[in-house]
C-alpha cells in the first residue's frame, strides 16, 4: 500500500516541473516542505478577523505591523467571516511585494471537489487581490472523495493559480487513506491545533508525520480555544519560563511550539502589540531544560485521543 511507504518514494521532483529552484538550505525561521520549498515557521492567523470585533482598518494595521516586523506567513480561509478575512488580508498586503509574502487559505469541504473547488479559489484570489497563494488546503474532511480534491488541488498546481496544497483539521486515518490517493503524497503539511494544554498528536499523528517530513502547521499555538485554557497562564512552570526571558506567559506558550524546528504556528491577533510580542519570540528561544520543564508540567497523553478543533 502507497500509505505504508516512505512520501520520498511516492514523490516526484515537482520544483522542476513548476519551474521553481529548491532552496538550499532554510534558516531557523524556515520549515523545508516535502517538495523542496521554504516555508515561514511563523505566521499570523486570521480566525475570527474581520468579523467586525475591531474596527477593519485596526486589524489591517496589526497585520501590517507583523509584515514590517518580518513575518511573512498569513494564513486566511474563505470560511473565516464569510471571506471577509480574506477582504482584511487583501487590504493589508496592498503595497508589498508580492514575491516575498506567503499566503495561505483553506477551502470548505463542500466546495472541495471538481463542481465548486475551482470557484471558491477563484473568489479567495480576488478577495486575497493575488494570482495565486502559496498554499491552498483542505479546511477539514468532507463528504467530497479526498482522491476528487487531490485531483483538483494538482490542477490548481497546474494552472498556477497555487503553488502548492496541503489539508487541515485530517487526523492519522484520514491521513493514511490519503496517502493512499495517487498524488496524495505532494501534500506539503497538515494544519491542526496544538499548544501545550493540547499534545494529542504527539501521541501517533505527529510522529507519522515527521516519518514523511510533513510539518504541522499549528493553529491556536497560545491556547486561544476555549477549555484547553485553563490553567496554562497561571502555571508555576510557564511563569518560570517566562521571567526567564522577559516573557509573558503567551510568549512561553508560542515558544513552546516553536523549540520544535518541524512545526509552523500561526498565532491569531488584530492587535499590533501582540503581533509584535509573538514576532520577538523567534529572538529568544527555549533551552531543552526549559521545553523538558514544560512538557513535565503539561505531559502529552499517553494514548490515541481524538483531535482537538476549538
Amino acid at each position: 500500500m502507497v500509505g505504508d511507504v516512505h512520501a520520498d518514494d511516492a514523490r516526484d521532483d515537482r520544483n522542476t516541473r513548476r519551474g521553481e529552484t529548491p532552496p538550499h538550505g532554510t534558516t531557523p525561521q524556515e520549515v523545508t516542505l516535502p517538495d523542496g520549498s521554504a516555508m515561514p515557521r511563523l505566521g499570523m492567523g486570521t480566525w475570527y478577523l474581520g468579523e467586525g470585533r475591531r474596527p477593519f482598518d485596526d486589524e489591517a494595521t496589526a497585520l501590517r505591523a507583523g509584515l514590517d516586523a518580518g513575518v511573512r506567513l498569513i494564513d486566511t480561509a474563505e470560511m473565516y467571516a464569510d471571506g471577509g478575512a480574506e477582504r482584511l488580508v487583501g487590504a493589508a498586503i496592498d503595497g508589498y511585494d508580492r514575491g516575498s509574502l506567503y499566503i495561505v487559505s483553506k477551502v470548505y469541504p463542500h466546495n472541495a471537489g471538481r463542481r465548486h473547488l475551482r470557484r471558491s479559489l477563484e473568489a479567495s484570489l480576488r478577495r486575497l487581490g493575488t494570482d495565486y497563494l502559496d498554499m491552498y488546503l483542505l479546511h477539514w474532511r468532507g463528504s467530497v472523495p479526498l482522491r476528487e480534491t487531490v485531483d483538483c488541488m494538482e490542477q490548481a498546481v497546474e494552472d498556477g493559480l497555487i503553488r502548492r496544497w496541503g489539508v487541515s483539521n485530517l487526523d492519522l486515518n484520514d491521513m493514511r487513506e490519503l496517502m493512499d490517493v495517487s498524488r496524495g503524497s505532494h501534500c506539503c503539511v497538515d494544519q491542526v491545533l496544538y499548544h501545550l494544554g493540547s499534545r494529542g498528536i504527539e501521541v501517533d499523528l505527529l510522529p507519522w508525520l515527521r516519518g514523511r517530513r510533513i510539518p504541522v502547521m499549528a493553529y491556536c499555538p497560545l491556547a486561544q480555544a476555549g477549555r484547553l485554557r485553563d490553567g496554562l497562564l497561571g502555571s508555576a512552570a510557564v511563569r518560570e519560563v517566562a521571567a526567564a526571558h522577559g516573557f509573558t506567559p503567551m510568549q512561553v506558550l508560542l515558544a513552546f511550539v516553536l523549540h520544535q524546528p518541524d512545526m509552523i504556528a500561526i498565532p491569531r491577533s488584530g492587535v499590533p502589540e501582540h503581533v509584535l510580542a509573538n514576532a520577538a519570540v523567534l529572538d529568544s528561544p527555549l533551552s531543552d531544560a526549559e521545553y523538558a520543564e514544560l512538557s513535565r508540567a503539561f505531559p502529552a497523553p499517553d494514548h490515541p485521543v481524538p483531535l482537538d478543533m476549538e
